[in-house]
């Protein structure tokens, strides 16, 4: 049989290689062993669809995380829909809470009428703090946060205004002539929410103002320094064994201020008929925060910006120090 010289030279080809490299095909041959073991594996592979359902994996992660602590529950939630001021009846109260303070507004800057504590003449507790304010004037958020309830008491709250906060407190603001928000309204400290008056079981008109932590009525001169004008710390420490007193209580303190706002509202109302002649003779004084600028001090006082900046002779630009003192009225 005669072959082409195509099947020749592959031959030849083969040959060649066969003998120039012997060892190449015997370092490539699988043992024995291997290709069993390698048959095995390929025989005892299933089906990785079978294996893995979404419903097995989120199980696993469940448990996986089980330990984890639970993220906190939003504070608009717990007791939202409750008619009731203490909407927490029965549910567990830590034994102290450090609540931060700090981003505040005075509600009203009328002086102390009636203080926190047991009346004995009405043979109950005062859960609040009366302050003198006239019918209507403007009454503020204490805090930033969010509406929980507006409603009316004959006999007790009249016209009144619940705030719960960022800062997981509520705020009662009572005895109100006209409602300035809305349930579900979120608003910022120092906007107005209401307008002071004479309803309810009130003698005269005044903002009944409570604070309060999970339905615990905290004596609000434990948080506010009302002769001053502003909060004793940037945080308030709860505790269930001391928050009915007061902190840094002072009469004369008190009494000095009262005179102080008497003068004030006398001025304003001179100014307002046209005669300032005693305008100057009641200072009121700011010592800045952390955190605080120009607009949110004016705010706070219920005066502009501007007057503020020509009572201590600086631009609307300057930049506030903190421990400043400001004269803002």
């Amino acid at each position: 049989m005669l072959l082409s010289k195509t099947s020749k030279l592959t031959i030849s080809l083969t040959m060649a290689l066969a003998f120039a490299f012997p060892a190449m095909a015997q370092t490539y041959r699988l043992p024995g062993a291997h290709s069993s073991e390698h048959s095995e594996l390929i025989a005892g592979q299933v089906n990785v669809g079978d294996q893995i359902r979404v419903e097995e994996t989120e199980q696993f992660l469940e448990q996986l995380f089980e330990e984890e602590l639970e993220p906190e529950g939003d504070i608009y939630e717990i007791g939202w829909d409750s008619e009731s001021v203490n909407c927490y009846k029965g549910m567990e109260v830590p034994q102290t809470k450090v609540i931060d303070v700090s981003d505040f507004c005075m509600p009203h800057p009328g002086y102390v009428t009636s203080n926190y504590g047991y009346r004995k003449r009405f043979r109950r507790m005062h859960r609040g703090i009366d302050l003198k304010a006239f019918t209507g004037d403007t009454i503020r958020a204490a805090f930033d946060g969010k509406v929980r309830l507006t409603k009316y008491e004959r006999r007790g709250y009249g016209y009144y205004v619940v705030m719960r906060h960022g800062n997981e407190l509520e705020t009662v603001y009572a005895h109100l002539s006209k409602f300035l928000v809305k349930p579900d309204q979120y608003v910022k400290a120092g906007d107005p929410i209401g307008l002071a008056g004479n309803t309810g079981r009130s003698f005269g008109s005044h903002l009944h103002f409570e604070t309060r932590f999970m339905g615990y009525a905290i004596n609000p001169a434990a948080i506010f320094d009302f002769a001053n004008q502003t909060v004793h710390t940037d945080e308030y420490t709860f505790d269930k064994d001391t928050y009915e007193e007061a902190r840094d209580y002072s009469p004369a303190a008190q009494q000095a201020y009262a005179e102080q706002y008497r003068q004030q509202y006398m001025n304003n109302r001179s100014a307002n008929s046209g005669n300032d002649s005693g305008a100057s003779s009641s200072k009121v004084y700011h010592k800045v925060r952390s955190g605080e600028c120009l607009s949110k001090i004016a705010q706070r006082y219920g005066v502009s910006v501007r007057q503020i900046c020509r009572l201590n002779g600086i631009k609307t630009t300057s930049k506030l120090k903190i421990g400043q003192r400001l004269r803002v009225k």
